[in-house]
């Protein structure tokens, strides 16, 4: 792993790449882990997609600082199945995949400042 750090102020800030990033979230629990390929190197295609579409779900909620109340709120589901699909214990069908990416997206788009021209 390669890292580097950049001193300012008083303080000294850690930088990673996107990967070693994701490999730390995982080993914390944040993100669920991608399952290990079979001694012929394929992984099994379900449990792989539940972990990328989970892992996306998180990283882009964590970016846009949504808590998952806070993206099922804008989504219009519930609380549950935002923590179940982030946990990669769920399927979800592509309607809600669909209003789960539609609530990122707007949380997503930088804000315009008030009393400022677009």
């Amino acid at each position: 792993m390669t890292v580097q750090t950049i001193h300012t102020d008083d303080k000294e800030l850690v930088v990673l790449t996107r990967e070693a990033f994701d490999e730390l979230m995982e080993k914390a629990g944040v993100l669920p882990p991608v399952p290990s390929p079979d001694g012929h190197g394929f992984r099994p295609a379900v449990e792989t997609a539940d972990a990328l579409i989970a892992r996306k779900i998180i990283s882009r909620r964590m970016r846009a600082g949504l808590t998952q109340a806070d993206l099922a709120r804008r989504a219009g589901v519930r609380a549950e199945t935002i923590s179940r699909l982030e946990a990669a214990k769920h399927v979800p069908r592509q309607e809600t995949i669909m209003r789960i990416d539609a609530a990122l997206r707007a949380a997503e788009r930088p804000r315009r400042r008030v009393g400022r021209a677009a």
